[in-house]
């Protein structure tokens, strides 16, 4: 059977869901929280918010950090990291730091923090640089290497007269 290939969003990725069709970020949180509710509507809600962006919607995604799904709030943190939303920084320092979190989500937020390249984070990604557990510490050196590039590449795009 020949499918439907999968459509690669603005964000240059293949998401598990398309983006729900719902624009309201009050409407999506809802749905992203409700423990109840399947879990491709719920990935459906969280693409829409990472669509429709600023600290509404990061605000919605990190209500869900609450989730008892580690997949989602794994999800959650890659998002937030997408969206290079200054706002998801402390949202993502609290899932690192915590380390009664699933692995997958702190190494996410690990990443995340990195891929926002808000040089707040810098302190707390070095203190994670020596976990014990690889999979953190080894996220927490990428992502000081990527936030590097990529605060230099906003500063090199921004001083270029171009």
């Amino acid at each position: 059977m020949v499918g439907k290939k999968p459509e690669i969003s603005e964000f240059d990725s293949v998401d598990p869901a398309p983006p729900s069709d719902e624009k309201d970020v009050f409407n999506l949180r809802s749905i992203l929280v409700n423990e109840e509710e399947k879990m491709f509507q719920r990935m459906r809600a969280l693409f829409a918010l990472r669509g429709i962006g600023g600290k509404k919607s990061v605000e919605a995604l990190a209500d869900a950090f609450g989730s008892k799904s580690a997949l989602l709030k794994h999800e959650i943190a890659y998002v937030m990291g997408q969206m290079q939303d200054n706002n998801a920084v402390p949202y993502l320092i609290d899932r690192l730091v915590d380390v009664n979190e699933d692995l997958m989500v702190r190494h996410e937020a690990a990443e995340a923090l990195g891929a926002i390249g808000d040089r707040t984070a810098v302190s707390i990604l070095e203190d994670f640089v020596d976990d014990p557990e690889p999979v953190i510490s080894e996220s927490c050196e990428v992502a000081l290497d990527l936030l590097e590039w990529v605060a230099s590449n906003r500063l090199e795009y921004s001083s270029n007269p171009n």
